[in-house]
């Protein structure tokens, strides 16, 4: 009996083939093989009703005529694509376009790719959800709804090639509101007043003349030194010593949001990236046991975790740590999001015999920071609670009481395995009422600090606080935010452009919903709905795209235009375009209406701007037009190009030298490079390489 299992990654498809027999051809879709047209809006919508117009792109046809082949060779045909929204509607278009019924087609779902879930997802096969595949549509289509109609509008009125949409507008939105807290923030003065006791015990005060003193208190640098003067002069006892146990509860295991949080500020990678090294764990990687996915689906919002994995995870906290690090019972973890697909599973490793030491023999170096990320959380959500003791010591005097605090770890529990940055603070032994010390005692000036800027970390926590968007939409999000030019990163932070204030701006006094974080988040709910079959996903549709679209009309009229591109009249002289006054981050220029071409730009006096001067490399002349080279960075690191550039486009990732290779019918520029530890000439065109 011939089987066909269609999944959508190659990698994937791999996988799965090592853990059947002769009977089992597995073939990867490659994504999605019906989509809605690039070049069109693809939607028809006729009395209340949406039809979207699918079509097999182009790069796809190959794989779908494969496909069908196959599948009329085959006696059983499987969909085998990944269990969310996104993977349900890929497996209908594929029943679809290979004319099978999207209704009967045997569809099996597995949470990680281990041959275990395999044959227990071969043993136990559903259908295609179609209240989930209906969600993707209404989504799909609301996105193409705004992007199609709400994009043209803005770049009509602000700029050629901006675009909004449904979650990136309300999430650049949140990033725009920061940056203008920023801007309006007054810092307000406030002192403390602070002791050392005993000459190595830390306090701030807490109290004076009976009056509690908070942090903002103390509003002046007259009344801090007054405060100062007085407590000096005062002698100190003892007063009050407490000591207090307290918990320090277990993480639960990772969802997409936290995992991207966790890998951006412990390893510093991006949440693409984080997803990118995630899908390379989950669809198979080499071990120790052949190849498969040492970790379970990475796109879930769920925290459950399946009672076999955590029996298996109790067992080796007892064999590895011992009973004081295992808990009576097993720790159970829900999740706060209203939408949270419970059916899923948290992300963990799928074989906990293949540990991160084991694993960094297999694993390339990114891939074995998140495993060992993910495998250690895990483990960590099973064990015991840390304890901690909180120590407190009040100084007092007649006129005021100070306050030193410590804290002493009683017990690791869980930071056994994850470890801790958290360093013992302790205090010395004393005795109530026993006379103390002062030994120093100054007022000190501060100033409250405004808001700080989102992280990408940051800003998938809030978008998560506010249920805008789903696990697949974060990283995503903040990739088209950066490629549209709409924010820049950097140390870390996100800050938005001059042109995304604008955008923001006109969306907020015109489309208010679009931006507005509780619209969208109801929306999400309602696509929620559908995919619960609560809600009909063409009603919901029809509800947001009536009044939007009167909105689009209206604002076609209405809306003045805000171009920060204003025609001077004037011509290149490089190129004889029209040249434009732009607005910048440092002000207006003039620039070219043919960038990224052309990049001529002058001051909007006249002057041309100044140009960083870089220097000529001696002796060295472009092998192209004969011009000098010169030495340049970019973002991927240091490269050297021609001077006359862009008239010559010459460019080498090594330094050049002024040699020619020696090769006759070759006669090219060499450049000096290191090849396995020893410094070499390689010639530019040909690759020739002797010693230097």
């Amino acid at each position: 009996m011939k089987n066909l299992i269609i999944v959508e990654s190659p990698t994937k498809a791999r996988t799965i083939e090592n853990f059947l027999g002769k009977n089992f051809t597995v073939i990867a879709s490659k994504g999605h093989i019906r989509d809605l047209p690039k070049s069109s809006f693809g939607i028809k919508v006729e009395d209340e009703k949406f039809i979207p117009e699918y079509r097999v792109s182009r790069d796809h046809s190959k794989i779908v005529k494969e496909i069908k082949e196959l599948a009329k060779k085959s006696d059983r045909v499987y969909i085998a694509t990944d269990e969310d929204r996104e993977g349900e509607a890929i497996g209908f278009h594929i029943a679809t376009a290979i004319g099978a019924n999207p209704h009967e087609v045997p569809r099996i779902v597995f949470h990680e790719i281990t041959k275990k879930a395999i044959d227990h997802s071969l043993k136990n096969p559903r259908k295609i959800d179609l209240d989930s595949v209906n969600a993707q549509q209404a989504r799909r289509l609301l996105d193409r709804i705004v992007g199609y109609k709400l994009s043209p509008l803005i770049a009509s009125k602000i700029q050629k090639g901006l675009s909004a949409g449904r979650v990136q507008s309300a999430a650049l939105k949140i990033v725009v509101d920061r940056e203008r807290e920023i801007k309006a923030f007054v810092p307000v003065e406030y002192w403390s007043v602070d002791g050392v006791f005993n000459e190595t015990i830390d306090s701030i005060l807490v109290e004076y003349k009976g009056k509690k003193i908070g942090k903002m208190t103390i509003g002046a640098q007259k009344e801090a030194k007054e405060i100062e003067e007085t407590l000096k002069k005062d002698s100190y006892i003892v007063e009050k010593i407490e000591k207090k146990q307290r918990k320090t509860s277990t993480n639960p295991p990772f969802m997409t949001s936290t995992l991207q949080q966790s890998a951006s500020s412990v390893l510093g990678f991006s949440p693409r990236k984080t997803m990118m090294v995630a899908q390379t764990l989950y669809e198979g990687v080499q071990t120790d046991q052949g190849v498969m996915g040492v970790i379970t689906y990475m796109r879930t919002d769920s925290l459950n975790i399946a009672q076999e994995a955590i029996d298996l995870a109790r067992e080796k906290i007892k064999n590895e740590y011992g009973d004081k690090y295992l808990p009576s019972k097993p720790k159970y973890y829900k999740s706060k999001s209203k939408g949270a697909q419970e059916a899923h599973e948290a992300i963990r490793p799928t074989i906990l015999s293949f540990t991160p030491q084991i694993a960094k023999g297999f694993l390339k170096p990114d891939e074995h920071k998140l495993y060992t990320l993910i495998y250690n959380r895990f483990i960590a959500s099973q064990m015991t609670d840390a304890i901690f003791e909180s120590q407190s010591i009040i100084f007092a005097s007649k006129n005021g009481k100070f306050r030193a605090t410590g804290r002493k770890l009683l017990f690791d529990g869980f930071y056994r395995v994850l470890g801790t940055s958290d360093k013992d603070k302790l205090l010395p032994d004393l005795k109530e009422s026993q006379d103390a010390k002062l030994s120093k005692l100054k007022a000190n000036q501060h100033f409250t600090e405004p808001p700080s800027r989102y992280s990408e970390a940051s800003l998938i926590k809030k978008l998560e606080s506010l249920e805008i968007g789903r696990p697949s939409t974060y990283a995503p999000t903040i990739s088209l935010l950066t490629a549209r030019k709409y924010i820049e990163i950097e140390k870390k932070q996100l800050i938005p452009t001059e042109i995304a204030f604008k955008v923001i701006e006109m969306l907020e006094e015109h489309f208010n919903d679009i931006v507005n974080t509780s619209f969208t988040a109801k929306l999400e709910e309602d696509l929620d709905e559908i995919a619960e079959g609560k809600k009909d996903w063409q009603r919901v549709l029809w509800e947001f795209y009536t009044p939007f679209i009167q909105e689009v009309e209206k604002g076609k009229k209405n809306i003045k235009s805000q171009k920060v591109a204003i025609p001077t009249g004037e011509e290149c002289p490089l190129c004889s375009k029209e040249l434009l006054k732009r607005k910048g981050r440092y002000g207006e220029f003039i620039a070219c209406s043919g960038f990224p071409k052309c990049k001529y730009t002058k001051n909007v006096d006249g002057t041309e701007k100044e140009k960083k001067v870089l220097p000529i490399l001696e002796g060295v002349k472009c092998p192209e037009c004969g011009s000098g080279i010169v030495e340049r960075k970019s973002r991927r690191g240091k490269f050297y190009g021609c001077s006359a550039y862009p008239k010559c486009k010459f460019i080498s990732t090594y330094k050049p030298v002024d040699k020619k290779c020696p090769k006759e019918e070759c006669g090219y520029m060499m450049a000096k490079r290191t090849f396995r530890k020893k410094e070499i000439y390689e010639c530019i065109k040909c690759k020739h390489r002797e010693d230097a």
